[in-house]
């Protein structure tokens, strides 16, 4: 009898453990964004350098007056706006040198201490592309989306990547394209033509 009615209570036991009040099961995180929003950048860096004097021989060039969105949304930054110290990064997922040098451009992101901004420009590119990219390499400094590679047309330039150099007045001081760039290639360049010392 008693094996009986324990025999009977066993599946009414289960059937109470699998009911409504059962904890839900835990979320998975969601997916990082990367590139961070471009508010700002039409401002100069809070701890600018005290001489931002073009290196010798070089004649600073206008930034377009175009606007280019903000990668995660909002207002279009005008480019002519930008406020530098800043180096400006035009990259493309598809692009092996660019894919090379971003984590670079992270690192320097890092490093700038409010000194200087660090912007990318995604150029000619697909967005979900870019963006998979951002998230594998943890970008988090501000992007533009230039799908339409007005920036690049405007230097006069079909080629990738490409970075320039824009000081306190918002005036390209060099413009390079020499292929992949790596930390001390960075630093030198922003300390030669914008003054700005990171090491």
């Amino acid at each position: 009898m008693i094996r009986r009615l324990a025999a009977m209570a066993l599946p009414l036991l289960l059937l109470a453990g699998c009911g409504g009040d059962a904890e839900p099961a835990p979320s998975q995180p969601a997916a990082p964004i990367p590139f961070a929003a471009c508010a700002g950048l039409t401002t100069a860096p809070a701890v600018g350098p005290a001489d931002t004097t073009a290196a010798a021989g070089t004649a600073p060039v206008e930034l377009p007056s175009f606007g280019l969105a903000c990668f995660n949304g909002g207002e279009e930054i005008v480019l002519a706006d930008l406020r530098g110290p800043a180096v400006v990064n035009l990259w493309a997922s598809w692009c092996p040198p660019c894919r090379k040098e971003l984590p670079a451009f992270q690192r320097l992101a890092e490093r700038a201490d409010g000194r200087l901004h660090v912007i990318g420009v995604n150029a000619a590119d697909d967005r979900e592309a870019a963006r998979a990219l951002g998230e594998r390499y943890g970008l988090t400094f501000p992007n533009l989306f230039d799908g339409d590679d007005q920036l690049r047309g405007a230097f006069g330039r079909n080629f990738l990547p490409m970075t320039l150099l824009v000081d306190a007045e918002g005036q390209v001081r060099h413009l390079d394209s020499s292929g992949a760039l790596d930390d001390a290639a960075l630093d030198a360049l922003i300390g030669q033509y914008l003054g700005v010392e990171l090491s």
